[in-house]
């Protein structure tokens, strides 16, 4: 953005200059001096011992650390210090909020320091394109072909373009996942899409695509006609188990106007139905966001008015647990005044402890912490409103160093 620098940019920005060499007690006595020992700890520890330190360190911090001087420079750069800061268990999950429906540009939220960082995505070029992520890594697909495919890592802007999807070129609705192993730096990406039978309204064409890092091929895949249901945009990978919402195309009641089907990614019995595997959701819902937690299937779904099902009346979050779902928060009146009325209001990503939740209409930020079931609002993006009709959406990502696609 315009005026804005990148958050690494700046955090690197000083290792231009030279470095000042001071004497932090140039200010004493000679006669004070003569008692005194100086030991810097930076020349006491060893490197592996910094560089577990340094591991342990918010990335935004450790970009920074990186200007501090030319040892800590060569560490932080190093494959043993990426190996160390690998075993780190988990960072924070970073919201991404785009502030401009024609750009991808954007600010990062880092919910350690609390800070918003400016930060440019690769591969993108508009915010309105299709975006998975998982451990690190972000899985990007254009809105108009969905024939654009990449993954990346948007702290080191390592990006992948990979093959052209099969199946339907064009398709009236799609849904994308990725699932990252951090032990073996893999990664799975999986497409439904689903395009409407020609003739027939409530009859759907829906096909399942999987893409293998390993093997850099579209390996499998599954077809399946639905009647009176569709797919829809969301879906996610938990445990190598594919889910995705599946929408009412007007024969079920109003408050079964969504529903969960689940594929089973390492193998799937070729006489099963997909429809078979139809798990209900928890109330009317207006629409349903889902995302991965700790391997668990989560969804932040708007609850719906009874006799208005279009009519958004607040929001919860449920856990699956089998094929039940347990309700983990509502959040509190005051926190929803101001999403909307209408079914479709806000964006909702997570994974770790961390859920984020967005209005459309606003760049404003809300977190939910799963350990502790408190919500907070984040800190003021650093963005205003320019005009009405303007949108906002997002989505969360872990940032990570030492993976790449």
């Amino acid at each position: 953005m315009k005026g804005e620098s990148s958050w690494i940019s700046d955090c690197f920005s000083d290792m231009a200059r030279d470095i000042v060499e001071f004497d932090p007690l140039s200010d004493l006595s000679d006669e004070g001096k003569k008692d005194i020992d100086v030991v810097s700890v930076d020349l006491i520890l060893p490197d592996d011992l910094l560089e577990r330190i340094l591991a342990y360190l918010p990335v935004a911090s450790i970009f920074r650390a990186g200007s501090v001087c030319k040892r800590w420079h060569e560490i932080i750069v190093s494959k043993r210090f990426l190996w160390n800061f690998a075993r780190v268990l988990s960072q924070k999950p970073w919201y991404f909020m785009f502030t401009s429906s024609d750009e991808p540009a954007g600010y990062a939220y880092d919910p350690i320091l609390r800070k918003w960082h400016s930060i440019d995505l690769p591969c993108i070029r508009t915010s309105n394109w299709f975006i998975a992520s998982s451990f690190g890594l972000v899985c990007f697909m254009d809105n108009d072909s969905r024939s654009e495919l990449y993954v990346c890592n948007p702290i080191t802007k390592c990006y992948r373009q990979l093959q052209e999807p099969p199946g339907l070129k064009f398709s009236d609705y799609s849904a994308l996942a990725i699932s990252s192993n951090g032990a073996s730096r893999g990664y799975s990406i999986s497409i439904v899409k689903s395009k409407q039978v020609p003739g027939n309204f409530f009859q759907w064409d829906l096909s399942i695509h999987t893409y293998d890092s390993e093997s850099r091929e579209w390996v499998a895949s599954w077809t399946e006609v639905l009647t009176g249901w569709r797919g829809g945009d969301e879906s996610v990978i938990c445990d190598g188990v594919l889910y995705f919402l599946i929408y009412s195309m007007g024969g079920s009641a109003p408050e079964n106007r969504h529903g969960l089907i689940s594929y089973n990614l390492s193998g799937r019995s070729s006489n099963v139905l997909l429809i078979k595997s139809f798990i209900p959701v928890p109330c009317s819902l207006t629409c349903g966001r889902l995302m991965n937690l700790k391997e668990k299937l989560v969804m932040v779904g708007g609850i719906g008015k009874p006799d208005r099902p279009d009519i958004i009346k607040g929001i919860g979050i449920w856990i699956l647990n089998g094929k039940e779902w347990d309700e983990v928060a509502r959040m509190p009146h005051k926190f929803f005044q101001g999403f909307g009325e209408f079914d479709d209001v806000f964006a909702s990503s997570g994974t770790d402890d961390l859920i984020y939740i967005q209005s459309y209409g606003a760049p404003s930020l809300l977190v939910f912490d799963m350990n502790q079931k408190q919500w907070k609002w984040s800190q003021k993006c650093p963005v205003t409103k320019r005009f009405p009709l303007q949108l906002f959406t997002g989505f969360c990502f872990e940032p990570r160093l030492e993976i790449a696609p």
